[in-house]
């Protein structure tokens, strides 16, 4: 199941064309359509195994449309797709989680989105920490989000959870302490 998710990560976020499928504007593609042109590709996924990918992967990374016929990942993307999430109301205080060594860098330039299209923020610190913790020894930032969208910066919150935003300049930004060793 793991492989099926990197590789529908792959292609539903990142390059939809490795298998020959093109993804709609809002990053949409038919369920029928993925499934055969990954099995001409060499890489067979019954519509079963896609199913249990899609309700069981921990991340909540794909959605199937009402019908069930069409499949997108849920953000992420570095393709052009317009997901149509609608500005929310974050809460007081997000979180990101960022390797040590990015610290520097990100409270020189703030946050900002690399290669996706927003800056990925969670609600708490423990999926901060998984975050941080892909990337290297980890560090978790706060943002002060309710700051930020009063000052006119909007926030999405995607279907599974995450919270988006454009960038995050270094004004909103703080970080959670390292619990300290000798307690």
């Amino acid at each position: 199941m793991v492989k099926d998710s990197k590789f529908l990560a792959l292609v539903l976020r990142h390059d939809p064309g490795k298998v020959g499928v093109e993804l709609d504007g809002a990053g949409w593609v038919a369920v029928d359509v993925l499934l055969a042109a990954a099995g001409a590709h060499g890489r067979r996924i019954s519509r079963a195994q896609l199913d249990r990918v899609v309700a069981q992967n921990d991340k909540k990374r794909f959605e199937f449309d009402e019908a069930g016929a069409r499949i997108r990942a849920s953000q992420g993307h570095s393709v052009p797709v317009e997901l149509g999430y609608a500005p929310s109301e974050p809460p007081e205080v997000l979180y990101h989680g960022t390797a040590t060594r990015y610290l520097e860098s990100i409270f020189r330039d703030g946050l900002v989105p690399g290669k996706r299209h927003h800056v990925h923020l969670s609600a708490d610190t423990a999926t901060a920490v998984k975050v941080g913790t892909r990337h290297g020894k980890p560090a978790v930032l706060t943002v002060a989000a309710a700051r930020m969208r009063a000052d006119g910066h909007e926030f999405y919150c995607s279907t599974n959870g995450v919270w988006l935003t454009e960038k995050v300049p270094t004004g909103y930004l703080g970080r959670v302490p390292e619990p300290d060793a000798r307690a």
